[in-house]
């Protein structure tokens, strides 16, 4: 059985343009998963970040996944582009989010779905709009106007 998941993913390092569409195409090669619909990318400025801005997209998945499987298999392509963490919210060759995993709701230590700071991001919101408009209001695209955001 599969669900619809739906990846954020971002970069402000290095090539962050071509980094981003190297994961939307290696998310296509996970097991049991399948892209199905991928946003335009977008120039952001870092949200309680620091460094240059960031080039985002939302992807949809189809997968038979389970969340925390899906979880490491991001966590993989991440460490494989040289995603480092020497603090939080530190500049990133690679930042993949699992932002839903079909209906589920769940709080890990590992794990929060729906991940929990979606309402407060431009760059998750409009692209998630762009190709899931049912999951994002208007109200919630006005509550993220006024931070920096562009499509490319």
């Amino acid at each position: 059985m599969t669900v619809r998941a739906y990846v954020a993913i971002g970069a402000n390092l290095g090539d962050a343009r071509a980094a981003v569409l190297h994961a939307i195409a290696d998310l296509d090669t996970l097991p049991e998963t399948r892209v199905v619909a991928r946003s335009s990318l977008y120039r952001s400025a870092p949200v309680d970040a620091t460094g240059p801005d960031f080039i985002n997209a939302v992807v949809e998945l189809e997968t038979g996944l389970e969340p925390e499987p899906l979880l490491r298999e991001l966590q993989r392509l991440e460490l494989g582009a040289g995603r480092e963490r020497p603090y939080r919210n530190a500049p990133r060759t690679l930042d993949l989010d699992l932002l839903y995993h079909g209906d589920v709701t769940m709080a890990t230590e590992a794990l929060a779905l729906p991940h929990p700071r979606i309402a407060e991001r431009a760059f998750v919101l409009l692209p998630l709009a762009e190709i899931a408009p049912g999951r994002v209001t208007q109200a919630q695209l006005r509550q993220v106007a006024d931070q920096r955001i562009e499509r490319l």
